[in-house]
């Protein structure tokens, strides 16, 4: 089987868990809907008789075979219903936040990477020497305290405590643009970014640890592997051996975890859009699930799915290209 059979086969797995998982999706939501998603944002003093008008509005009357038939139909057709909190297509709202979830998480996850992996790997080349220690302190620290800790020490600091003392805010507390926002494109471009200097540095920082540990410790084992032993003899440079042979080696592994990142990068970080009120997918989820408002926890749900059959798929893909042993095992 080649490469292409391979991955068609996956794609098929891929799909049909998709299905599965859709399904669940729908069925979970079935299980709690006695709970009535009616009573979160209505006035409590409503008679039965418009509780249930409102309820036949929502079409949560409805047979549930005629429920879930509309639910498939909407999830795959990327419709996803309409928001029970405010009466609007999903879609709409999900079209305008996911941008900026995009451009945080984004953010957050280039900038990480571009600290914790040159870390990891100038760690690893350096074991057991001040720069190997001090990694292993400042990775195993930030890799330990909650992100949401750390997120409030920013907060006090470069907006409370810098305001207290000097009259101004280094990064703004809260929101993704001044209000009013400037009207010029290079101004407007140049508030978003400093808005989003604080959680995206704070989520850096919560984060570089981990890549860092995981970079350094796959590199000590590459290091101790016998082709890099081959490859000194040969007289090759150690920066030839670190970079061309042993971060070769663990390419692989690498785009794992980038790939299972992504779908994180697009469903948003709740805690931390909610501490800076950032207006993105997580702030919406939690409002969701707090409301019981069940399309837009179905809708993130799924996108979540999907985006983590996607990024396996690609990582599959990318495997059989970095790594020779992988395509030797499809062809057989």
């Amino acid at each position: 089987m080649g490469l292409r059979g391979y991955l068609t086969k996956r794609a098929i797995v891929a799909l049909v868990t998709l299905f599965v998982i859709a399904t669940l999706n729908f069925m979970i939501f079935q299980v709690i809907s006695p709970l009535d998603p009616t009573r979160t944002f209505v006035d409590p003093k409503f008679t039965k008789a418009m509780r249930d008008a409102l309820l036949a509005q929502y079409g949560l009357l409805e047979p549930i075979q005629t429920r879930y038939i509309k639910y498939i139909t909407n999830i795959f057709t990327w419709n996803f219903g309409i928001s029970f909190a405010t009466m609007t297509p999903v879609v709409n709202e999900l079209a305008w936040r996911l941008p900026n979830t995009v451009l945080l998480l984004g953010t957050a996850l280039i900038g990480t990477v571009l600290v914790g992996l040159p870390l990891g790997m100038m760690a690893a080349s350096r074991r057991g020497k001040k720069l190997d220690m001090l990694t292993l302190a400042g990775g195993l620290f930030a890799n330990g305290v909650p992100v949401f800790f750390i997120q409030l020490i920013f907060l006090l600091f470069f907006s409370y405590y810098m305001f207290i003392w000097f009259g101004f805010q280094f990064f703004p507390s809260r929101g993704m643009v001044s209000i009013p926002a400037p009207t010029d494109p290079i101004r407007y471009a140049a508030d978003v970014l400093w808005h989003l200097a604080q959680p995206a540095l704070s989520l850096i920082v919560g984060g570089f640890g981990g890549w860092a540990l995981y970079i350094r410790n796959m590199m000590i084992d590459a290091l101790t592997q016998d082709y890099i032993t081959t490859a000194r003899a040969k007289g090759l440079s150690e920066r030839s051996v670190l970079y061309r042979h042993a971060f070769r080696g663990i390419l692989p592994p690498i785009v794992t975890i980038l790939a299972l990142s992504i779908p994180g990068i697009v469903t948003g970080a709740v805690i931390t859009e909610y501490i800076f009120t950032w207006p993105g997918i997580g702030s919406w989820y939690l409002a969701g699930l707090l409301g019981a408002d069940f399309p837009v926890v179905q809708a993130v749900f799924f996108l979540y799915a999907l985006l983590m059959l996607i990024a396996n798929l690609v990582a599959d893909l990318l495997y059989g290209v970095l790594d020779p042993r992988v395509r030797v095992g499809i062809r057989r």
